[in-house]
């Protein structure tokens, strides 16, 4: 398997967080308390599908993950595409080598929980 250099994502800066990401996320705010009408109930509800939704978009369906984790497993031999060891049973990583596009067969690679760790921490992640 060819070795991918990972790309890194983009961040957003103190600017665009202040004129962008804030005055956005105030607006989904007040559309939440509009359409959940007083009910705290509707409230919750209405933010756990909007995460849901807004998660699902990124990262694609739970269904294509677990299916592509399957694939990978298979290509990969049941092995780490780090260190090369074996990949536990559960808790295995599907790693985006550029982590702003979806997870597909080119763009990822599975891992062991160890060496996500490691790669995480290469990255800079906390």
């Amino acid at each position: 398997m060819d070795e991918q250099e990972y790309q890194g994502t983009r961040q957003l800066t103190n600017e665009e967080q202040a004129n962008l990401s804030q005055p956005l996320l105030g607006e989904v705010q007040r559309l939440l308390a509009k359409f959940s009408q007083d009910d705290p109930e509707l409230l919750w509800a209405l933010r756990r599908k909007l995460v849901k939704q807004l998660q699902a978009e990124e990262r694609g369906r739970q269904v294509d993950i677990r299916m592509l984790k399957m694939f990978k497993r298979g290509e990969q031999g049941e092995k780490c595409a780090v260190c090369k060891g074996p990949l536990p049973e559960k808790n295995a990583v599907l790693d985006r080598f550029n982590g702003m596009k979806p997870y597909t067969r080119e763009n990822t690679r599975l891992i062991c929980p160890s060496c996500d760790r490691e790669v995480q921490a290469q990255r800079g992640y906390r």
